[in-house]
């Protein structure tokens, strides 16, 4: 095994190692589902949110959760901490190069993800009767869109933050409004009509939605998949830009 593959399998490793990340990026959101699932009022279908459930809704925002918190918190973090260990710098002197590395953390995120976004599904259906997606394809690019829209901020949060420290302290504070317009506390189906209408045009409220209309059958709307790719676009290429290896 060389290269890429080792790379990655190093950072699952390292990944492992870090108690905190592993449970809040990998068992916190499927735990929430479990936790919400037995309020007996979340479920029973409601008028006011078109005969839905609520613990309906908390699934796709448990599966944003999975993304923001590997795109916001782990990857900024351990990406931060390579450069000011110099990790990054002595990397460029062999045949392995930094953006092997940068691809090797993005591969690990990837596949925690997935894992993650699998475990919240099994639960929600399994204990709750919480349908799977009646679009899967709309459902995966939904999340693939996501997936990359916060991927790109954690990337910036990377490229700008001067320590560690300091980028994990504006991924932690960036994930509260993030995944408030998401729905984490005020579902957006209930939301004011001027907040559900900004949710529209954040990565994660697109997002979603995105993955609540897969969910039901219907294609993900073309505002909310422009509204994560536009994300993309921009974020990355600021990441781009003012990335440092050193």
């Amino acid at each position: 095994m060389t290269g890429l593959p080792r790379l990655t399998l190093m950072e699952l490793k390292l990944f492992l190692r870090e108690p905190l990340a592993v449970f809040f990026s990998v068992l916190f959101p499927a735990l929430l589902v479990a936790i919400l699932g037995n309020v007996p009022s979340f479920r029973t279908p409601a008028r006011d949110i078109g005969g839905l459930r609520v613990i309906d809704l908390y699934v796709p925002i448990a599966i944003t959760f999975v993304l923001v918190m590997l795109a916001l918190n782990v990857a900024p973090t351990f990406l931060a901490t390579y450069r000011e260990r110099g990790v990054l710098r002595r990397l460029a002197t062999t045949p392995v190069r930094p953006l092997t590395l940068l691809a090797a953390q993005m591969a690990m995120g990837l596949g925690t993800a997935v894992f993650s976004v699998l475990l919240v599904l099994a639960v929600g259906r399994l204990a709750f009767g919480v349908a799977l997606p009646r679009q899967p394809v709309g459902f995966a690019l939904a999340l693939v869109l996501a997936a990359a829209a916060v991927f790109a901020i954690g990337l910036l949060l990377a490229a700008v933050a001067p320590s560690a420290r300091t980028a994990q302290s504006l991924g932690s504070v960036l994930i509260f409004p993030v995944m408030f317009f998401a729905g984490l506390w005020v579902p957006r189906a209930v939301m004011p009509e001027l907040l559900h209408r900004v949710s529209d045009f954040t990565p994660l409220g697109a997002g979603v939605q995105a993955l609540q209309d897969a969910t039901g059958g219907a294609w993900p709307q073309p505002l909310h998949l422009a509204v994560m790719a536009a994300y993309v676009a921009v974020f990355g290429l600021l990441a781009a830009r003012a990335f440092r290896w050193q």
